[in-house]
């Protein structure tokens, strides 16, 4: 068990690291950098680790029911859009706010989903695991509200701002809600996959850690097919194909492959994580990862001096939010020892 929560903090990091490098891309508009950076990681680096790393990939695929295939895809194809629409929320009701109602839901829902699959615990661990994701969300509240209140000390906005700002509030936040719901079709399309494709990439002669690659191939190559079509009309929308054409071209096109590799590798570990947390794992996994990724976030964002000016009231949230997410954590953590 030890092993899995390693992996799956592990991944989180990762994954709350990833965009780092897209603070020194040049000349490059929000929908070039993110257009390029989708491309790469949900087509290129799964194609290329797939087929490098499984063997036997297509006798891996051909033994897998064609019923399972499906209901991964249709999973993927619903998380892409709930990505979508989560950046689309963060337009109406801002980072802060958005971030925190997209990711706790995807924690609370995504979470609790593969009990559908993998058939809920005893009750002991049921409720103790059930617990450390209540305390967790109750920490992604915290975070929430020291991100509004950073907010109201960072801007002062006139009144017909805040007028149209009330307005967009509601549909942002049913946006940034329903996104989230949608994004849960990662933790469900990786619960309902994963028994079939590892036997198939065990007979294959394959590694134990290949199954997560096995897994996240369809995953990506599906939900990218959303996200490749929304920013290709985004570039389109805004013009932006000929921003492409600037000399910083190969140092942007190294920094979002940094971005795109890591962003791969750690929903991968996730997915190995998972399986070494035993039969809770996409539970437990699905919960540790995401908290990790968001702890990893906020502590990112301290050290690179976000909250320099923020007001000891949004800090003292900020720190609030954190402790409850670390403590949640521990408690999934045990709660899965007891299943």
């Amino acid at each position: 068990m030890t092993e899995g929560v390693i992996w799956a903090v592990f991944a989180g990091l990762m994954l709350g690291l990833y965009a780092l490098p897209e603070k020194f891309t040049k000349e490059f508009q929000f929908e070039n950098t993110w257009g390029l950076f989708f491309m790469l990681t949900m087509f290129v680096v799964p194609i290329i680790a797939s087929l490098t790393l499984i063997s036997g990939f297509g006798d891996v695929f051909g033994a897998v029911s064609t019923g399972i295939l499906t209901k991964m895809a249709v999973a993927s194809f619903l998380w892409g859009i709930g990505v979508m629409m989560w950046g689309k929320a963060i337009n109406h009701i801002g980072l802060s706010l958005g971030f925190s109602l997209f990711i706790g839901t995807v924690i609370l829902i995504g979470s609790i989903l593969p009990f559908l699959v993998d058939g809920v615990p005893e009750t002991n661990a049921f409720v103790t695991i059930m617990g450390g994701i209540i305390v967790v969300l109750l920490g992604v509240i915290a975070n929430g509200r020291a991100g509004l209140i950073r907010e109201a000390d960072e801007k002062s906005t006139g009144k017909d701002k805040v007028e149209e700002k009330k307005s967009s509030m509601g549909i942002g936040i049913l946006i940034a809600v329903v996104g989230g719901l949608l994004a849960t079709g990662f933790s469900y399309a990786n619960a309902v996959g994963r028994p079939s494709l590892h036997e198939a990439s065990q007979a294959a002669g394959n590694p134990e850690w290949v199954t997560a690659v096995v897994v996240m191939f369809p995953i990506f190559i599906t939900g990218g097919v959303v996200m490749a079509a929304f920013f290709a009309w985004q570039l389109t929308q805004k013009k932006a194909w000929g921003d492409f054409k600037t000399s910083h071209f190969a140092g942007n096109l190294l920094l979002i492959l940094i971005m795109a590799v890591f962003h791969y590798a750690a929903s991968a570990l996730f997915a190995f994580a998972a399986f070494k947390l035993g039969d809770m794992g996409n539970t437990v996994g699905y919960a540790i990862f995401n908290t990790s990724c968001v702890a990893t976030a906020i502590v990112s964002g301290i050290i690179t001096k976000e909250w320099v000016n923020a007001s000891s009231k949004a800090r003292r949230s900020l720190y609030l939010g954190l402790v409850c997410m670390i403590a949640g954590i521990v408690i999934v953590a045990i709660g899965n020892g007891l299943s």
